[in-house]
């Protein structure tokens, strides 16, 4: 068995697809806290097949710790599919809000030009406070509330993450595949981890 370490590790994206089970994300929560693993970011949404839904889980662990949750989380009553991919094999974003002093804006000319440099559009704007959004990766987003706080930045919130897998058609031809499937037919995606491991990575 390979030895794993703390230098194995790297953030990785679970994409769950799911029926709409009542408790199935409790379920799932607990798969998680009996490892002791911490989740980084729980986005739910609904996906490109009406009446599924899609989980999508961060967390940083080896890839031999994660490949185990993933088939312990498919094993759930209600989990479709799981699959489970690196930073460099998604498209990703998070979004977040930056509360700052409406008379800082209007006085200081320099603030409004930072939040143009990163990409930051006022959502809400009131005579005490205005309020600007952004979408970007984890630093582009951090960044941004260093640049606010000598400004007197109130309050800031960052949405989970949600993310597209590169390398896939969608989970509906998946479906469609694994319904025709005889029970004993075995539908193999991509081999991870150099062909050491099969699994499912979409």
């Amino acid at each position: 068995m390979r030895n794993e370490n703390h230098t194995d590790k790297q953030e990785f994206n679970i994409t769950v697809y799911t029926e709409n089970h009542i408790g199935l994300l409790t379920r799932v929560a607990i798969i998680f806290s009996r490892r002791k693993i911490n989740v980084e970011s729980l986005n739910t949404s609904p996906s490109e097949i009406e009446g599924i839904h899609r989980f999508n889980i961060v967390i940083t662990e080896t890839a031999e710790v994660v490949r185990k949750i993933a088939g312990q989380i498919e094993k759930q009553i209600g989990v479709l599919k799981v699959y489970f991919n690196t930073n460099q094999d998604v498209v990703w974003q998070e979004m977040a809000l930056y509360k700052v002093p409406t008379d800082v804006i209007a006085e200081r000319a320099i603030v409004e030009r930072l939040l143009r440099e990163n990409g930051a559009r006022a959502v809400v704007i009131r005579k005490d406070y205005t309020v600007f959004e952004t979408t970007g990766q984890r630093e582009e987003t951090d960044n941004l509330i260093k640049v606010l706080q000598p400004y007197g930045l109130i309050e800031f919130v960052r949405s989970a993450r949600i993310a597209i897998i590169k390398d896939s058609d969608g989970f509906h031809r998946k479906l469609q595949e694994f319904e025709q499937s005889e029970p004993h037919d075995e539908v193999v995606e991509n081999e991870y981890l150099n062909s050491r491991e099969k699994v499912f990575t979409m």
